[in-house]
């Protein structure tokens, strides 16, 4: 009897015990349902007031999250203001062209849900859901984002170097990047659609418009009058660094495969973008997006709901901040 009622136990516990994809995965969708209750109501609003105020404010949070992410996870690290006696990420040179409005709407969120539930939504998960909003707000695919996430106690400039891809990087580099993160080359050409919106400043490009090489001023993979065009657009770009060209020139504010069918025209704006087409490993999963924009939004939906996911902090590892640009005290 006594073996018996232990076999009882035994099987018992292991029922239930959670399975190693929810011991894995602490976030889930429902996470504020009965702490702040509209949270996405708050996050709906907050995010589509912003994008019809100012347009570009989709572009410029996705680029945020993506930053945020890349470097140590999902855990609002990048938002935090620098000190006197820290440099923080948000001040590392790749991180200084970062978009105001991206900042601004996760504030306006955050404002708007300290009043509504104080000190119950952290900085990390408002990001992730407002980058998902705005994706959806200009035409992209929607995709369940899980909740749960804490913001991080550390956000150093030192860690950024190296763990986020530059345009100028060989393809190899890119690759290398993602690979250690866990993204398959496929998910990498599907994120890198998030192009299809935003703009890049010229000094991203400028190198390759002028003095090429021996045999060319342009680099020969630009569509040549598109290099021309690209060259009276930033030629006063040294005198005014804030000067700047849309990454997708035929639908800027639409989020669709057009950034794709662009690259086999030679109308890829960055050296990276235009790497995605010429690299074999790569070309073949651009060529599936220029023909299905279904299947390109299926695989960015997919990689956007992992990356969302990737190293974010829970329980004692991390904290619910008052104010999303400092820690707490």
């Amino acid at each position: 009897m006594a073996i018996k009622l232990l076999l009882f136990l035994c099987i018992s516990a292991l029922l239930s015990t959670p399975s190693l994809s929810q011991r894995h995965s602490p976030l889930n969708t429902a996470y504020y349902r009965k702490s702040c209750p509209r949270f996405e109501q708050i996050m709906e609003q907050t995010t589509t007031n912003k994008q019809i105020t100012s347009p570009t404010t989709a572009a410029a949070t996705l680029r945020l999250f993506f930053h945020d992410c890349f470097v140590g996870g999902c855990d609002a690290s990048v938002l935090v203001s620098s000190t006197p006696f820290n440099k923080a990420e948000r001040d590392a040179e790749i991180n200084l062209s970062l978009p105001g409005d991206g900042f601004d709407v996760v504030v306006r969120a955050k404002t708007a849900l300290e009043l509504s539930c104080p000190g119950i939504v952290s900085c990390s998960d408002i990001l992730a859901v407002a980058a998902r909003n705005l994706v959806v707000q200009t035409g992209g695919p929607f995709y369940p984002v899980k909740l749960g996430r804490k913001d991080s106690f550390v956000s150093k400039a030192s860690l950024v170097e190296g763990n986020l891809p530059r345009p100028t990087m060989p393809m190899d580099q890119i690759i290398k990047i993602f690979e250690s993160r866990g993204f398959s080359i496929q998910e990498m050409v599907a994120l890198s659609g998030a192009h299809t919106i935003g703009f890049s400043h010229c000094k991203e490009f400028n190198s390759d418009l002028y003095n090429y090489n021996k045999t060319s001023q342009a680099d020969p993979s630009y569509n040549p009058r598109f290099a021309q065009a690209l060259k009276g657009a930033c030629g006063n770009s040294q005198k005014d660094p804030t000067l700047s060209v849309f990454n997708d020139i035929m639908t800027p504010n639409k989020f669709d495969n057009m950034y794709y069918q662009n690259l086999p025209k030679g109308l890829g704006l960055l050296s990276s973008d235009r790497g995605l087409f010429s690299d074999p490993r790569t070309r073949i999963h651009v060529e599936e997006y220029v023909r299905d924009q279904n299947a390109f939004f299926k695989a960015f939906a997919s990689a956007m709901q992992k990356l969302s996911e990737h190293g974010v902090k829970i329980g004692k590892h991390g904290e619910i901040r008052h104010r999303c640009d400092a820690f707490n005290n």
